[in-house]
């Protein structure tokens, strides 16, 4: 009975956002104990105490991104927006196109971009994050980057990753900047 629930609400999620929900059906047919225990993952990726929503939506999108060449992407960027990220933030972090993200937004993208590429300013991204918003902020930055990505490395690794397309932000189709992580 409550699979039937569960799987009421894939539908509704997948209707919502236009997003392929196959693999999460999969597992919940599958190997329900670990879809229950994946699931709560998913609020999760909602956590942000103190940082803004465009800051933490830049990590997200930055993980997401670096582990997707389509559809997950693109659910973060419509999460985004309808979160109240302003679509020129969304655009800003899609392009990697610093100077036109704001100064919470380009922290919240500088500290995830560095953290997925391993820079060697990593130490001084995450320090201007506690700066700026204490050590709730760098943990809120690293929920929102790590489970941007959790979503997307599931997927493929369950073999339903298989679609790559061009991420638009509110109907416009935006030019990826895509980098190896």
């Amino acid at each position: 009975m409550l699979s039937f629930f569960i799987r009421r609400k894939l539908r509704a999620t997948a209707k919502r956002y236009g997003y392929d929900v196959s693999y999460l059906d999969y597992m919940l047919t599958e190997a329900p104990r670990a879809f229950f225990k994946f699931a709560p993952l998913a609020a999760a990726s909602s956590h942000r105490e103190v940082v803004p929503i465009e800051a933490s939506f830049a990590a997200k999108i930055t993980g997401a991104m670096a582990e997707d060449c389509g559809p997950c992407a693109q659910l973060t960027v419509n999460m985004a927006l309808e979160a109240g990220m302003p679509k020129s933030q969304v655009e800003a972090v899609v392009r990697h196109d610093v100077p036109a993200m704001s100064p919470e937004t380009a922290l919240g993208f500088g500290f995830a971009d560095a953290i997925v590429h391993r820079s060697d300013d990593q130490d001084f991204r995450r320090e201007a994050v506690r700066a700026r918003w204490g050590d709730k902020g760098v943990i809120d930055l690293a929920m929102a980057l790590q489970t941007g990505r959790l979503f997307p490395m599931m997927k493929l690794a369950l073999g339903y990753a298989k679609e790559c397309r061009r991420v638009s932000v509110d109907g416009h189709e935006i030019d990826v900047v895509k980098q190896a992580a």
